[in-house]
């Protein structure tokens, strides 16, 4: 499906919506009608005669067509080597007596060498209470320091990928070992973040259930993964059971030394349960240690919310995104510098084994999009435990939506949980620039070098809205 039939369907739907008169419409169809009018911008104006061809009317139709709700164009990278993916987005909320809010977001994209990916995400919490304080004059509503209501995640996906790479497992696999894979994997379940008050600490809870299906890919120049290997070499290759995967996690999220360093650690435990054949079962732990250091602390940079859904970039749905055109005056100062300790680690009984397809990789992105050792091709190193000690510096540049991205990493794949530590790792340097345009996806254009297999270069494009959540991951 082509960009110009989606835009062309985008508006095909919500122009009929445009002529309705506000009455007894609910409120889908008042939506549905307001975003009409926002594509045909000359209806909203007084002004006449009006051109609907001004700068300024061309990027609000624009931003509509890919933020706007109750329906908007879904664009995005898929899974590194499976290109680029476009469709349509839905989106719509219901507000409750009880002030809990429930917001529903269903999306369907496509890419060029025919990998897709489909879900629907329901998100429910309790909208922040206020009170009326009497502040020099008039009543102003001061929403509470904290609140303790949990938020609750429901959500179904299935991913259909056409093109994986695998080299074997370990750290010291060749290139002349690249096989290729498929793989359809759906996702089912809910999950619970749970504030503890004070300080940005919470507690999480998962339930997932995980169907995952394998498939040869001959379609490559390289050779088809069953051609290179067996269930020796690739457990799991040959059966793929579903699996249910609950688990739990920590997190801590405080500011500390008056904002000049901000954290966000995570630790996390998943129980990775094969039904019918304990051969594949598994645990899994995380540790994940953010430290960002910000360059201007009266500057507040746009963070994911866990409000919104992955095609939400906004907790309010009668707000807008940011407008895409929009720079901040303070945007000369918008900047961190970031220090990251990832570790992970796998542990299997001893007659069962990690499947592969549920291990991390490292080497340009992983499944889901996250770029570990950049220089490397993607899924160049897998294995069941990973470690990877990361420093950033991003920055803003003067008068433009653009930033200056620079990164070192420094990481390893490890057979044993015994190799998890700081010894031969690996080294990979990036440079690029990144675009945050308004509520429009986040776009990297990257350079890397370093290690002893080139140079990669990456365009990529977020598979979520600014601001918005993450999607379920796909290992």
């Amino acid at each position: 499906m082509s960009l110009r039939t989606l835009l062309l369907l985008s508006m095909l739907v919500a122009a009929p919506c445009a002529g309705a008169q506000s009455g007894n419409e609910s409120r889908l169809h008042s939506d549905f009608r307001r975003e009409g009018l926002e594509l045909h911008p000359c209806k909203e104006q007084a002004v006449q005669p009006c051109n609907a061809f001004t700068i300024g009317n061309i990027f609000g139709v624009a931003q509509t067509l890919f933020t706007g709700q109750p329906l908007h164009i879904a664009v995005g990278s898929i899974a590194p080597q499976n290109g680029f993916a476009g469709g349509l987005a839905f989106v719509e909320h219901k507000d409750f007596s009880d002030e809990w809010r429930m917001t529903f977001n269903t999306d369907a994209v496509a890419a060029g060498n025919g990998s897709w990916r489909a879900g629907g995400y329901i998100k429910a919490y309790k909208l922040g209470g206020g009170q009326i304080v009497v502040v020099n004059g008039p009543g102003k509503t001061q929403s509470p320091f904290f609140h303790v209501a949990p938020l609750f995640n429901f959500y179904a996906e299935t991913e259909s990928l056409n093109r994986i790479y695998f080299y074997g497992l370990g750290p010291n696999t060749l290139p002349t070992g690249k096989a290729a894979f498929g793989l359809t994997q759906t996702i089912a379940g809910g999950s619970a973040v749970v504030p503890l008050g004070r300080g940005g600490i919470s507690l999480s809870a998962e339930l997932n259930g995980r169907i995952p299906q394998l498939r040869p890919d001959a379609r490559e120049t390289v050779p088809t993964i069953g051609s290179l290997y067996t269930e020796a070499t690739a457990p799991g290759l040959t059966t793929q059971p579903s699996f249910l995967q609950p688990g739990v996690g920590f997190r801590m999220q405080p500011t500390v030394f008056a904002q000049h360093l901000r954290l966000n650690y995570l630790a996390e435990f998943q129980d990775f349960t094969a039904l019918g054949n304990s051969a594949y079962s598994f645990r899994r732990w995380t540790a994940d240690l953010n430290h960002e250091f910000p360059l201007d602390t009266k500057v507040h940079l746009t963070a994911a919310s866990d409000q919104n859904g992955p095609d939400s970039c906004t907790p309010d749905p009668n707000d807008k995104c940011p407008s895409p055109t929009h720079v901040s005056t303070a945007i000369n100062h918008e900047g961190s510098i970031a220090i990251r300790l990832f570790m992970t680690g796998s542990i299997a009984d001893a007659h069962s084994n990690v499947p592969f397809y549920f291990d991390p990789t490292i080497g340009g992105s992983d499944l889901n999009g996250n770029a570990i050792l950049p220089s490397y091709p993607d899924y160049r190193f897998r294995a069941p435990n990973l470690i990877l000690l990361r420093g950033t510096v991003e920055h803003s540049l003067p008068k433009i939506p653009l930033g200056a991205y620079f990164s070192v990493d420094a990481a390893k794949s490890a057979l044993t949980r015994s190799d998890i530590d700081f010894t031969n790792l690996r080294q990979s340097y990036t440079v690029g620039l990144t675009v945050h345009a308004g509520g429009l996806p986040v776009v990297y254009l990257l350079f890397s070098w370093g290690g002893n297999e080139g140079t990669h270069s990456t365009f990529s494009v977020s598979n979520v809205l600014l601001g918005a959540s993450a999607r379920p991951s796909l290992f």
